[in-house]
């Protein structure tokens, strides 16, 4: 008997999409000359056991207690030595793992098809930033501006749309009192989630860059305008003096009704669009769209609202396109909060290392998990498992218990036929025995 016997669909997930054989690559020159582990597998181990709910090192046990399912685990101080080794390597070791994902993402959007976030020729990345609490004092843990203390990272998601959920693109690791408005970090973050995609989004309008209000500086928006690159931004304003003044003044004919997925208008939602002296200074093709929208009961209003509406404001670059729709656009970067939540039960509850490289190594983990767990939905489940997030995903799939028997020199892992996601785990094992092996 085998437990967590539903893991072998992340198990193939890595091995289909070749992640093994690209984190072994970049990681050979970490691997000393009499070692027994591959630095890549041991990486990988770590990996798995936080996508399974883990969230330290020492919970690679859970693998290691089942080598019929994941093969010889290395033990905790090869794991601990290895993390440290990577740490000592600073940029030079996130840059090699960086890199793998880069390649490996390329494959799994191709194999992945009409279900891949760029099947309709464009792919949005959505800023925002993350409080991690510090139960304990760690290198660069400060008070937050929530007066809690941890840190404060930076993280890019590709959103894949009502389909599907959303995977990780970048996380920059910040002290706890780092500013949410700051533009080096917004600009940096934003470099290393356009390295991930593939090269034809790297540049061009087929990309578009999200977050809230605290992207919205001068030289943020100034960067991402620049020419040369011109991605496609939608990016929160902080509502000044100036704009308010301007909201005061547009007409009532000029507010446009605020729309629904659906297409339905929104119920006690309109948006209009700002032009004039309160683009000065803003880069040129920049379009100011603001929203008043009916709080909900009990709310209370800011002093920037205005006649009892909430009013808010954001800034893009899409020309020729209703700003309805365009403020609907905007309002889905809510979806980041999901990605978030699903961070946060991935291993980003915590950081569980002292040191700030070694914690920085853990981000790289923390993400790589995170894109199996949206890789090997995107790949082998349909319809609303696909939504599934990572709680879900192990109560209902990655839990279940087999029985692995050895006949005819095979080995079959047999799954419980009373369990009610039985048919979901063996459909998605065959959809990832169809796709072709890495060459």
């Amino acid at each position: 008997m085998v437990s967590q016997a539903g893991s072998v669909l992340l198990v193939e997930t890595v091995r289909k999409t070749g992640l093994d054989q690209a984190i072994s690559q970049v990681l050979a020159p970490w691997r000393k000359p009499r070692a027994v582990h591959d630095p890549g597998k041991v990486l990988l181990d770590v990996v798995l056991a936080v996508a399974l709910g883990g969230d330290c090192l020492a919970d690679v046990a859970m693998l290691r207690c089942e080598p019929a399912l994941f093969g010889p685990v290395a033990s905790d101080p090869t794991v601990s030595r290895l993390i440290g080794l990577l740490a000592a390597s600073g940029e030079k070791a996130l840059q090699a793992i960086r890199s793998a994902r880069s390649e490996v993402r390329q494959r799994v959007w191709s194999l992945a098809g009409e279900n891949a976030p760029d099947a309709d020729g464009q792919v949005t990345v959505d800023l925002d930033g993350v409080l991690v609490i510090a139960h304990s004092d760690k290198q660069d843990a400060a008070a937050t501006w929530k007066k809690t203390y941890g840190h404060h990272p930076l993280t890019a998601f590709v959103d894949h749309g009502p389909g599907g959920t959303g995977e990780p693109v970048a996380a920059l690791l910040r002290p706890g009192n780092a500013g949410s408005n700051t533009a080096a970090d917004h600009i940096t973050t934003a470099r290393l989630a356009l390295a991930q995609l593939p090269k034809k989004y790297r540049r061009g309008r087929q990309t578009l860059i999200r977050c809230d209000s605290a992207g919205g500086t001068h030289d943020f928006v100034s960067w991402l305008a620049k020419r040369g690159r011109w991605p496609s931004y939608s990016v929160g304003m902080v509502i000044t003096e100036t704009i308010h003044s301007h909201v005061l003044k547009i007409p009532a004919p000029a507010w446009t009704p605020a729309i629904e997925t659906d297409g339905e208008i929104r119920d006690g939602a309109w948006v209009a669009e700002l032009t004039g002296d309160v683009l000065t200074g803003w880069p040129k093709g920049m379009r100011l769209i603001v929203r008043k929208e009916r709080p909900h009961p009990g709310a209370q209003l800011r002093i920037t609202d205005a006649d009892g509406m909430r009013i808010t404001c954001f800034a893009t670059n899409t020309p020729h396109r209703p700003i309805a729709g365009l403020e609907l656009r905007h309002r889905l970067r809510a979806r980041a909060e999901d990605r978030i939540r699903a961070a946060r039960a991935t291993g980003l509850r915590n950081l569980p290392l002292h040191h700030t490289a070694q914690n920085k190594v853990w981000l790289e983990i923390v993400q790589i998990a995170l894109d199996l767990l949206a890789w090997m939905p995107m790949l082998a489940l349909t319809g609303q498992a696909r939504l599934f997030e990572p709680r879900r995903l192990r109560f209902r799939l990655f839990s279940a218990a087999g029985q692995l028997v050895t006949t005819g020199r095979r080995r079959i892992l047999r799954l419980a036929r009373h369990w009610p996601w039985t048919g979901e785990i063996t459909a998605a094992l065959e959809r990832l025995a169809l796709l072709p092996n890495p060459g």
